[in-house]
């Protein structure tokens, strides 16, 4: 059982080769250099022109643009199935069966389900007004028990632009990252906690300038989190912060982590065209039911080419552009794609495309540009 179908034979990870002329940046190829580089492209991230084909070819997909009611109220759904969870195991040890297998099967879920509100909503889908959805990703915020939803949208909306950007991507994993977790114990280590690697990364590789809305998300989640303890107790604490910390663990949501782009397959050079070496593929779609849980994010492919599209109407963009996904690698199974990054020697750490150039800053940060309306970018959001 293969993690990924294509178009053609499924093949091997290989080094892409170098251009016939001798050139040191082949056309459209990526290179791996020593056993702890990733793979270097000099081409574009190929959102942007997927992106522009889609539209030239079927205009109607820029109608699926815009919010979607139905994400504030499922927020508040998983927000109020939370707190009272905390409640339920207030006088529940700790350390317990009860206490671990809820945090586990309901909280992780839930709070991962919250992950990827905070995700959606950081695109400007839940309500029209930037402001809004600023403010309402802080309520998203709650049961995870750390304020973080203010710092994480702009460290997001650069991932978007500077896809794979080394210094601006800080979905990438850094060099030291690459040298000491590249093993099966080192991934297994990786997979365990990347919760802490995915919160203290973004702030190693650059900071941003804090804001009100950082400030207020400070407050309110205090506010929130004294709540808890008055209703629940430490038990309801801990309880909160156990989900978040199994909801970005060996979590079969969590895989998604992972699914989305670490290379698994590359082109092989019997299969690339003699003048124009094919680009490796470094971002992979899954569309298994797990998508009920985590809005869609499995449409990986469809979200970084329509960011501003929500997760209620991705599959219809599917099904609007299928001819340009179909033939593109995929997953077939989250777990899987996690079982095999661990134990699989040839997919690990460096197995991620970088860039050199490219890209930009997004969203308050000195010298870069600032987030537009939802209305003025609603095709790039």
């Amino acid at each position: 059982m293969a993690t990924m179908t294509t178009s053609s034979e499924t093949t091997k990870r290989t080094a892409a080769a170098p251009a016939a002329n001798g050139s040191e940046k082949p056309n459209g190829a990526a290179k791996k250099v020593g056993d702890h580089d990733f793979f270097w492209t000099y081409t574009e991230e190929p959102h942007r022109t997927r992106r522009m084909a889609i539209i030239k070819a079927h205009p109607e997909v820029t109608k699926l643009c815009g919010p979607e009611p139905w994400t504030k109220w499922t927020v508040l759904l998983v927000v109020s199935i939370q707190a009272s969870l905390a409640y339920y195991l207030r006088e529940t040890p700790f350390f317990s069966w009860k206490f671990f297998l809820v945090a586990y099967v309901f909280g992780a879920t839930a709070n991962q389900n919250l992950f990827l509100a905070i995700h959606e909503i950081s695109h400007n889908l839940a309500f029209r007004s930037p402001l809004a959805n600023r403010l309402f990703a802080c309520v998203a915020n709650f049961p995870i028990g750390i304020p973080y939803s203010a710092s994480f949208r702009p460290y997001h909306l650069t991932h978007h632009k500077s896809l794979g950007v080394d210094g601006l991507d800080t979905d990438l994993p850094t060099a030291l990252e690459a040298v000491f977790l590249d093993s099966i114990l080192g991934k297994s280590f990786f997979c365990t906690f990347q919760i802490f690697f995915y919160a203290l990364r973004p702030m190693m590789v650059y900071r941003l300038p804090l804001t009100w809305v950082h400030a207020f998300n400070v407050f309110i989640q205090a506010v929130f989190d004294l709540a808890i303890y008055n209703f629940c107790g430490w038990n309801g604490i801990l309880y909160l912060l156990l989900s978040s910390f199994l909801a970005g663990s060996l979590h079969p949501l969590a895989a998604h982590f992972i699914a989305e782009h670490y290379v698994y397959e590359t082109i092989t050079p019997e299969a690339r065209e003699p003048e124009n070496n094919i680009p490796v593929p470094e971002t992979f779609s899954y569309y298994g039911p797990l998508n009920a849980l985590t809005y869609n994010v499995g449409l990986h492919n469809e979200h970084h080419d329509f960011p501003a599209v929500p997760w209620t109407r991705l599959h219809k963009l599917n099904r609007i552009a299928h001819e340009f996904y179909d033939p593109l690698p995929r997953h077939e199974s989250w777990v899987y794609a996690l079982w095999r990054f661990i134990l699989d020697p040839n997919v690990g750490m460096t197995c991620r495309v970088k860039r050199k150039t490219g890209g930009r800053l997004v969203g308050g940060l000195k010298g870069a540009a600032k987030v537009a309306d939802w209305k003025a970018s609603e095709i790039e959001a």
